[in-house]
């Protein structure tokens, strides 16, 4: 197998939420294989930051949960700038609270944020990817794809969705030439995750329960990253990649 299978060189990739996590980790790695990547984020300071530090030449700073505002910068892009032919759907929060007590606009930010902005930038770039006949979309899962823990039911329903969605585009894509996959992270150190990264019995909990026996790094998902934006994936699609130390094989 060539090495080549994996050079994005003369493609250009949209991550979202890249200013920093595991968004930034993901551009910092397509960057490295050749992309030309273009940052995500709704704080403008963050993102001009974080810009510079990669050396990144373009930045689109919509807010992904406005469906409207991702089409109108999503289409100004395409026609002043050019194609974008990778998309990685990063944008995501978590809120822990017992689901008995878990407040409403809670659950409603939650569906906005980790649902809606799948649906709004995938279907948003698709209609030009559909038009070029080629196209990859990376949709950002989670262990609790699969799994739940107590305290994020609300959390662990969304990723569940982002699963399902990421079959949905692939059934509908695949035939104008798009591949649409998913990676699901297990426990990385991010700054989502900085109480439970904080909390002594939390980490070694997961230690013991995963059998890697440790926290990922977030450069651990770049290879992921590269596979599935590269030709190497050619005819992979609809699926969702466990990046996560073995947790969702083992009990």
């Amino acid at each position: 197998m060539s090495i080549r299978l994996f050079d994005l060189t003369g493609r250009r990739a949209l991550i979202t939420g890249s200013s920093q996590g595991i968004g930034y980790a993901m551009a910092e790695g397509l960057a490295r294989a050749g992309a030309e990547i273009v940052l995500n984020g709704r704080d403008e300071a963050k993102l001009r930051a974080a810009a510079q530090r990669l050396g990144a030449k373009h930045t689109l700073s919509f807010d992904a949960t406005d469906h409207e505002a991702v089409r109108k910068s999503v289409d100004g892009f395409e026609a002043d700038v050019g194609a974008i032919d990778i998309l990685v759907n990063n944008a995501g929060m978590q809120h822990r609270t017992p689901l008995e007590d878990f407040p409403a606009d809670a659950f409603e930010r939650l569906l906005k944020t980790n649902i809606s902005t799948v649906f709004n930038v995938g279907q948003a770039v698709a209609r030009h990817m559909i038009r070029r006949g080629a196209g990859k979309i990376i949709n950002i899962a989670s262990v609790q794809t699969a799994l739940a823990r107590p305290g994020i039911a609300p959390y662990t329903a969304t990723k569940g969705a982002v699963g399902n969605l990421t079959k949905g585009m692939a059934t509908d894509w695949a035939k104008y030439g798009l591949q649409c996959n998913a990676i699901a992270p297990g426990y990385f150190d991010t700054p989502l995750n900085a109480a439970l990264v904080a909390d002594p019995d939390f980490s070694a909990w997961l230690e013991k329960r995963t059998p890697a026996g440790r926290w990922g790094k977030v450069e651990e998902l770049v290879g992921a990253c590269i596979f599935l934006s590269s030709d190497a994936s050619s005819f992979v699609n609809g699926h969702v990649l466990y990046v996560d130390g073995g947790i969702t094989v083992s009990l």
